[in-house]
């Protein structure tokens, strides 16, 4: 599911913006970027987003800059080596290609990340920490109430698609009842060419055959079955955690019985509720890849 949240604070002589943004995933991928310098942020928040979440595509972003004048700056010499390293390599690798790069100024180079640093002087980190985690909580809460609106939502669509579902499995079984003597007579006539031809066939063998024959027009089982997973995913949407991996597994399952009744159907109507049946299941299915 999708969800955003923010939050702006102060405190201990900076000023903070954060945000909170999540999409869709199979799993749980944390992406934070935070100020490194801030000692055991990073730990606490991915502690915090484990233990709140547990699906989806999270990004973290928090900027932290000063209230008041800014300490002294300090020139990070084994980041600036590294860097004049790099583009000593990167510019010999284009005059092997025969490119000409525009020089590089001290002011560029300077504003690369991580060469320029600015102290911050006396810091008290853990109560900074403290405080930019307690407005943490406060978006992490916010984040997961527009989640769980989403997933109200969403429940309401797959509780729809679902009494659709169990309409066209229902149908799906009168018909299987209707067409009974049809099938009857359909096996009649097969028996009757088995036998005719079946002089020099083991009886085992005419036993083997007539058995294929039956299963293969009886749609019951993938009619029950089908009727069993509606019952599951009601279960799955009525307990409490997190669903989304047993729900998409249940699909699945969903979509192979409904593959297996179109293809033993040998009747037009039932095909066409079979097929009814696919589009249904895959609707679902996309809405499922939602659910956490």
């Amino acid at each position: 599911m999708t969800g955003f949240a923010s939050k702006q604070g102060s405190g201990h002589g900076f000023v903070w913006g954060l945000e909170l943004r999540g999409v869709n995933g199979k799993g749980l991928d944390l992406r934070l970027r935070l100020p490194d310098w801030i000692e055991g942020l990073e730990v606490e928040v991915r502690k915090r987003l484990n233990s709140a979440l547990s699906r989806g595509n999270i990004q973290i972003s928090l900027r932290v800059s000063s209230e008041g004048a800014e300490g002294a700056a300090r020139l990070e010499t084994g980041q600036l080596k590294a860097v004049l390293d790099a583009m000593t390599e990167i510019e010999n690798e284009a005059m092997n290609k025969g490119l000409s790069l525009a020089p590089s100024t001290a002011a560029d180079i300077v504003g690369l990340r991580g060469v320029l640093t600015t102290e911050a002087g006396d810091v008290d980190h853990a109560a900074l920490r403290a405080t930019i985690l307690t407005d943490f909580d406060h978006a992490l809460s916010d984040f997961r109430k527009m989640r769980d609106s989403e997933g109200q939502k969403l429940a309401e669509i797959l509780d729809r698609q679902l009494s659709e579902v169990d309409s066209l499995v229902n149908e799906a079984a009168n018909l299987a009842e209707m067409r009974a003597p049809q099938q009857q007579e359909r096996l009649k006539t097969q028996l009757a060419r088995v036998l005719d031809n079946a002089d020099a066939v083991d009886e085992a063998r005419i036993a083997q055959e007539l058995a294929m024959i039956a299963v293969k027009a009886d749609v019951t089982e993938e009619i029950d079955r089908l009727k069993a997973h509606i019952a599951a995913a009601r279960e799955l949407m009525g307990s409490k955690g997190a669903i989304g991996r047993k729900f998409d597994f249940l699909m699945q399952e969903f979509n192979r019985e409904a593959n297996t009744l179109c293809s033993k159907s040998g009747d037009a109507e039932l095909t066409r509720v079979g097929l009814s049946l696919k589009t249904l299941i895959d609707q679902m299915r996309e809405q499922v890849q939602n659910v956490e």
